[in-house]
């Protein structure tokens, strides 16, 4: 077979996901709890992102950049989401290869744009808190920009080479992906020609997007901590806005870990699934809150949304 032929095969592929095939009926047990899943990830982060552009005390460089996060995390969520409900309704786990490699592509822009977001964010509070004589020079509104703007290029670009290498990928007839999604590792597996180059692209920009931004952040937040120890007032605060992005981070980049460096001897099915379900539906659900539930300005502001809202319906009433 020649190489056009080939490709022209791959590209006629239908896979079809196996991640939920030990559960019988699954479509049946797993709508309901994921579209509900959905819905709390994107309602959560769209009432971040809208207290951010309707109050005027979360105009900050820190609230800028999580509105963008919270962008991201509805990307993320949409990107697979969407996809797994309609596969319940249908009862077939499938997905076309464009439809694959769509997928493919725009998962790894969101989710690298998100650990390089989250290392602005570490710099941002590093900023604050470490130099906050020069904070309004370091973190000035074009500044801002150009950070947000960078992770979102920077993300596009590491999807851009990943999906161009996995292009060039063939199955061979072989359409059965281990996974729920479509993503790098499961295509690899099921590949039938060579993925050396794959398996190195994947790990070289591990270490920069994924590693790399961790350790940023981590080494970041030694400097934030030893900071808030040596001053006198305001401690807690500073400590609760920390804590409140240092547990986002620890949940991303932990899932991301797991997901992208399984051990040696790899996961079972079962245990991949929820591997993979975890890093792309639970850290975008949990994000906006814990950054609501910790954080008194975010529940200060939604709670004068609301009270504006109960008196705008009150007055209608009386009318």
């Amino acid at each position: 077979m020649t190489p056009s032929e080939l490709r022209n095969q791959t590209q006629e592929v239908e896979f079809v996901f196996l991640g939920f095939s030990g559960i019988p009926n699954s479509h049946i047990y797993l709508f309901l709890p994921f579209l509900a899943l959905y819905l709390v990830t994107v309602l959560g982060n769209l009432m971040i992102f809208s207290l951010i552009q309707l109050d005027p005390s979360l105009q900050s460089p820190m609230y800028y950049f999580l509105s963008h996060l919270s962008c991201i995390d509805i990307c993320i969520s949409s990107v697979t989401v969407p996809k797994i409900l309609v596969n319940f309704l249908r009862q077939r786990q499938t997905i076309t290869y464009n439809q694959c490699l769509a997928q493919m592509f725009f998962l790894m822009s969101f989710t690298v744009t998100e650990a390089a977001m989250l290392a602005v964010m570490a710099y941002d509070r590093y900023a604050a808190i470490c130099k906050p004589l020069h904070y309004s020079h370091l973190m000035n509104t074009k500044v801002c920009a150009i950070l947000a703007f960078a992770t979102w290029v920077w993300g596009f670009l590491d999807a851009v080479l990943h999906t161009a290498l996995s292009s060039r990928l063939h199955f061979c007839g072989v359409n059965k992906i281990h996974h729920i999604f479509c993503d790098i590792p499961p295509l690899m597996k099921i590949s039938c020609n060579d993925v050396h180059i794959n398996q190195l692209a994947t790990h070289i920009a591990s270490l920069f997007v994924g590693v790399a931004p961790f350790l940023f952040t981590i080494f970041s937040y030694f400097f934030i901590l030893s900071s808030i120890l040596k001053i006198h007032t305001g401690k807690r605060k500073a400590f609760s806005t920390c804590a409140s992005h240092l547990t986002v981070v620890i949940v991303y980049f932990g899932n991301g870990l797991l997901n992208y460096n399984p051990p040696d001897a790899g996961y079972s099915l079962e245990i991949d699934t929820l591997v993979s379900t975890m890093y792309c539906i639970i850290p975008p659900m949990l994000n906006p809150l814990i950054y609501s539930l910790r954080n008194k300005e975010v529940k200060g502001a939604l709670k004068k949304v609301l009270e504006s809202q109960r008196k705008v319906y009150m007055g209608s009433r009386k009318e």
